[in-house]
């Protein structure tokens, strides 16, 4: 379901020439201090773009309800892994989206004060990659690691899709930049 075209954005997202540094994900305190972003359910595809899960080669299915991810190779299941997912006024945005940036290692920069922790740090609210595939320009949502665990199987991320560190590396090799990205109820 298309919502809104973004033209060169889109095109320039999904050749990987747009690198967007910053991940806006903030603490329990200041989150509390302001509301939750206007989001702008914007999806990464073509409007011409058919999307046949079962001509795409590898694909995401991501399920709120059941807190999992699953891999799709050729149109089949071949993995699935559980996740974190937005909480209440944080939800993780639902449509059909593009992986548009992955990366090792991410920097996280703190979306109020602008301290950046850097990548490989046990403190990295990222862990060790990034999958991103939805942005509105200035914050992104993605599949990333953590260094809280416990999180997993739970609504408690500013939007974006937590996993085990191991469990992201494993899609982190098996995905690229374009892959599909399903995220429903």
């Amino acid at each position: 379901m298309l919502k809104r075209s973004l033209g060169l954005l889109s095109l320039l997202l999904l050749s990987g020439l747009l690198y967007i540094p910053q991940f806006l994900l903030a603490t329990e305190a200041e989150s509390q201090k302001r509301k939750q972003p206007e989001v702008k359910n914007i999806t990464l595809i073509n409007s011409t773009t058919q999307l046949n899960s079962n001509t795409q080669p590898t694909r995401l299915r991501l399920s709120l309800s059941r807190r999992r991810v699953t891999l799709f190779q050729k149109g089949l299941p071949v993995k699935s892994y559980p996740v974190a997912i937005g909480r209440k006024d944080w939800e993780t945005p639902t449509g059909n989206f593009r992986v548009g940036q992955m990366l090792k290692q991410p920097t996280w920069i703190h979306p109020f004060t602008g301290e950046t922790v850097p990548g490989g740090t046990p403190e990295n609210p990222l862990g060790t990659r990034w999958i991103g595939f939805w942005t509105d320009g200035k914050n992104s949502i993605g599949f990333h690691g953590t260094p809280n665990p416990e999180s997993v199987g739970k609504a408690v991320s500013h939007g974006c899709v937590r996993m085990y560190n191991e469990d992201v590396k494993d899609l982190f090799r098996q995905v690229k930049l374009g892959t599909l990205v399903t995220v429903e109820q």
